[in-house]
């Protein structure tokens, strides 16, 4: 399942666990399960932008895919489906 990412310091939907960065989620299905099951993969993402830094710079500014996608953000199906703000 792919999930948009935005950075988000109000009301965020996840933190990172290394910084505390919080990030908005857009999700490709809504399904409460398919969700819960993707969040490992989210939290270590996360955790591996903090390979050389360990301040919320180190995540990107623009918006991302989980799992990577090599298109445009906001042309993704997590972007699309989720009802992603452009």
């Amino acid at each position: 399942m792919q999930v948009l990412c935005k950075l988000s310091d109000n009301s965020p939907d996840v933190q990172c666990p290394v910084c505390g960065q919080g990030f908005l989620l857009y999700w490709e299905r809504s399904s409460r399960t398919q969700q819960e099951a993707t969040r490992h993969s989210i939290q270590q993402t996360l955790r591996d932008h903090h390979a050389d830094n360990t301040t919320a710079e180190a995540h990107p500014e623009a918006a991302f895919n989980i799992p990577s996608w090599s298109g445009s953000p906001k042309f993704s199906a997590a972007a699309l489906l989720g009802g992603a703000p452009v």
